[in-house]
């Protein structure tokens, strides 16, 4: 599965920067392939493996603010890894072929 979420601490005013980076260093320290972009952090694994870092992220935003805004979306696919990977690959290809018209 692949997990995208945000983790926003309110309350603190515009610049939440340190507190989503203390979210990101537990994702990254799970040792789970992820990706961090500009709105979401994605991270790919079974549930049992995923579920608690998003909890262990959460809770690490909370250490800035006892108000906690949390965005989820999941891809439950049975039998699929590499997924992260492979959906940016594919775009990718079908980029280049659509350039090459």
């Amino acid at each position: 599965m692949i997990v995208a979420f945000s983790v926003t601490p309110l309350g603190i005013g515009e610049d939440v920067g340190e507190a989503v980076a203390a979210a990101v260093k537990v994702v990254r320290a799970s040792g789970l392939p992820s990706r961090t972009d500009a709105m979401f952090t994605s991270i790919e694994g079974d549930w049992d493996e995923v579920m608690p870092v998003v909890r262990a992220a959460i809770d690490a935003v909370k250490a800035y603010s006892n108000r906690v805004s949390t965005v989820i979306k999941i891809d439950d696919r049975a039998g699929v890894t590499g997924g992260l990977t492979a959906k940016v690959e594919s775009v990718e290809r079908h980029l280049a072929a659509l350039d090459g018209r």
